[in-house]
């Protein structure tokens, strides 16, 4: 009933592919880019840092990139630790490097550096006055942004898609990842960083990115994209159009920007997390990256799931996924493959955890994925499995949810009955 894991990832696979650390792969040299980046503090007076590191060439020019930095430490909260689990922050389209979200991994104990990748800089940090926090959203509207004079590209569709064909030092793509995995080599340098215990995560555009970072570079030990898949090129994605008008170019953007060419090398283990109807990533895109995957993986999918930084950063998943690879923690429930059984479906399920809940969600809608309505029914916890009723006739899309005792949901693969 599900998506069949992808010709394409087949091939990758059959294929041999050589180590995500080994050499070049598309127009990125990995070995260079796990070299420590020349860097310079431009401010280090408050709990969240600034900084600048060197990015690619663009347009036969250096770069830099500019990033906030928080730890424990830059908190004044590392209670004598020395070191600490690291974590790199990617933002959305028309998104900045966010002072708040790095000041939030701070908070749960992490070494965060939030990059921009869009040759800006956002305007510095103005903290509460009562909880010391980063003001939230200060950075969001994008007039409080000053363009670096040696910034690299800009984030828009342009620069996105419409440069493919040329060199690659114009196409954002590629600064966008060349430069998450640079401020991985940076991060991972620090004194106060486990340079063995680093995860990557990213919402949207962030997500996509995080999909191609976390297929490139095997050094983290966790990625989280949010709502950011792959196979932009097909289905009903907002992307689509962009890609298709590229004409003769259209295959070789495919090739070597979408996350469907690289998530067939994905070994790190990976937590993918969207909403039921997103219309940027839509789900049936969403399975197939998924599906793409050969290592370790796990889904969360929302009913609902509203699209930006505030919701895409908020699950509590994803710092639960993170710990488990990175400190130790207590991983998330794992679903096994869903099973028709007469008048209910049966859903296995290995947890550290006590389960608490479950539900079926279904649409029988059609139409646009992005505007279908979805049913939710409530499911039974049987021991070390879930099971729910038979989804209606009708329906044509389907999961189950499983909620632990923390609160924490997962989901099972997505189900389709007319993919």
């Amino acid at each position: 009933m599900r998506h069949p894991t992808p010709i394409l990832g087949i091939l990758f696979l059959a294929a041999g592919i050589v180590r995500a650390g080994d050499g070049k792969v598309g127009p990125w040299d990995l070995g260079e880019l796990r070299q420590v980046p020349a860097m310079r503090w431009a401010d280090e007076s408050g709990p969240v840092h600034s900084l600048l590191y060197a990015g690619e060439a663009y347009q036969g020019r250096a770069t830099e990139v500019f990033a906030f930095y928080a730890s424990p430490s830059t908190l004044g909260e590392a209670g004598g630790k020395r070191k600490f689990p690291g974590v790199v922050l990617i933002h959305g389209g028309g998104g900045t490097a966010f002072a708040e979200w790095a000041w939030l991994w701070a908070k749960r104990g992490y070494a965060a550096i939030a990059m921009d990748l869009s040759g800006h800089r956002p305007i510095a940090p103005l903290y509460d006055a009562k909880t010391g926090a980063p003001v939230p959203n200060q950075a969001a509207k994008k007039e409080g942004r000053e363009r670096l004079p040696n910034g690299g590209p800009d984030q828009g569709h342009p620069e996105k898609f419409d440069t493919i064909g040329g060199n690659a030092d114009d196409d954002w793509p590629f600064h966008a990842a060349a430069a998450v995995i640079r401020a991985h080599s940076l991060l991972r340098s620090f004194a106060d960083v486990d340079a063995e215990r680093t995860a990557v995560t990213g919402i949207s555009w962030g997500g996509y990115t995080t999909c191609l970072v976390a297929s490139l570079d095997d050094r983290f030990k966790a990625a989280v994209p949010v709502y950011g898949c792959g196979f932009l090129h097909e289905g009903e994605s907002v992307q689509k159009p962009s890609i298709d008008k590229l004409g003769d170019r259209r295959d070789l953007w495919v090739k070597t920007y979408d996350p469907s060419s690289l998530l067939p090398r994905c070994r790190v283990p990976i937590l993918f997390v969207n909403g039921t109807c997103d219309v940027h990533y839509p789900l049936d895109s969403y399975q197939k990256s998924f599906d793409a995957v050969p290592g370790p993986k796990q889904m969360r999918i929302e009913v609902d799931m509203r699209h930006g930084h505030g919701p895409g950063w908020a699950p509590i998943e994803i710092g639960l996924f993170i710990d488990s690879r990175c400190i130790g923690g207590k991983p998330l429930p794992v679903p096994g493959e869903p099973t028709i059984e007469g008048d209910h479906v049966r859903v296995p399920v290995k947890a550290a955890t006590a389960l608490k809940e479950a539900s079926l969600h279904y649409t029988t809608d059609t139409g646009p994925r992005s505007k279908r309505k979805w049913q939710s029914i409530p499911a039974q916890v049987a021991g070390d499995a879930i099971v729910a009723p038979r989804p209606p006739v009708g329906a044509n899309t389907w999961f189950i949810g499983i909620t632990d005792e923390r609160g924490a949901m997962v989901t099972t693969a997505i189900q389709f009955a007319n993919p």
